[in-house]
């Protein structure tokens, strides 16, 4: 069984009291035997999309850098792997969404680009970030291949197709996502049950356990352009069949752990042989954007 721990948090604009909160719930996870450690995406700080802002790229940071020096260092100290979500500085004027996974010695392990950028109001990502170029491809760590994709990528079944074809035994999102003021309390529902049910799809499809661990609590427009947003936390993992093992709560801070058989993965894709049955000699137009 694999110990999967991790944390839905409220930030605030005190980066440093994100991050102190950060390491204490990644210590009293490790205490408590988590052998993996998700974290939500962009955790260091507010959700800075929500408008376009040129100061905003002077919180961006180069990796390896600080945030992965202090994971690293957290890491090592608990012996245990982490799942960080930064805003990576890849060179001047070139910045990504960049989720990195730091081995329990406190090494990189590897890195994600987030693919899939978002570009809506209130989620302006696309001001800030360039697509990842460094394709899906997991990451190997002491506690499996890690299937590790960011938010806005939860929504393509290619992105894990791809992760899973190359052999991840997990799918992992860090994720911000949240309500829109102006859409009624049905409407709200209905996209948050949607954000749920694609990811359990990918879970089903691909016979492969998901962990996405989403944001919690009201953040604030500066630009005033709109209500802000109310992230609806709803962290969860699900199995291989798709089957919800635990879900945190719309509205609360939650930091849980979470026991995964990676080896039933096996099992399922033996009873349901989608790898075996799929028609990829009919799939020729798949990499067409319309047709």
């Amino acid at each position: 069984m694999l110990h999967i721990g991790f944390i839905q948090q409220h930030n605030t604009a005190n980066t440093a009291d994100n991050m102190k909160r950060l390491s204490e719930g990644i210590a009293l996870l490790a205490q408590r035997g988590a052998e993996l450690v998700v974290l939500q995406e962009l955790h260091n700080s507010l959700y800075f999309c929500q408008t376009e802002d040129v100061n905003t790229f002077e919180q961006a940071e180069p990796i390896p850098g600080p945030s992965t020096d202090l994971f690293g260092q957290l890491a090592r100290k608990h012996q245990v792997v982490i799942v960080t979500s930064l805003f990576e500085k890849r060179a001047a004027g070139l910045y990504h969404n960049t989720a990195v996974v730091i081995e329990r010695d406190g090494t990189i392990a590897g890195k994600y680009r987030k693919m899939h950028i978002p570009d809506d109001p209130a989620y302006y990502e696309k001001f800030y970030f360039t697509p990842g170029d460094m394709g899906f491809q997991p990451i190997n760590t002491s506690v499996g291949r890690l299937g590790v994709l960011v938010c806005w990528d939860q929504w393509f079944p290619e992105a894990a197709r791809l992760m899973a074809m190359r052999g991840a035994d997990l799918l992992i999102y860090p994720t911000a996502i949240g309500y829109a003021a102006n859409d009624t309390p049905e409407e709200q529902q209905r996209q948050r049950e949607a954000w749920t049910t694609i990811q359990r799809g990918h879970a089903v499809a691909n016979g492969l356990p998901v962990i996405a661990v989403n944001r919690v609590g009201y953040e604030i427009d500066p630009s005033s352009q709109t209500k802000g947003i109310q992230f609806w936390g709803s962290s969860f993992v699900a199995g291989p069949q798709g089957e919800i093992l635990y879900c945190a709560p719309e509205n609360d801070e939650k930091q849980e752990i979470v026991a995964i058989d990676l080896a039933h993965s096996e099992q399922v894709r033996r009873w349901w042989p989608f790898f075996r049955d799929r028609r990829i000699d009919a799939y020729t137009n798949i990499d067409k954007r319309f047709l």
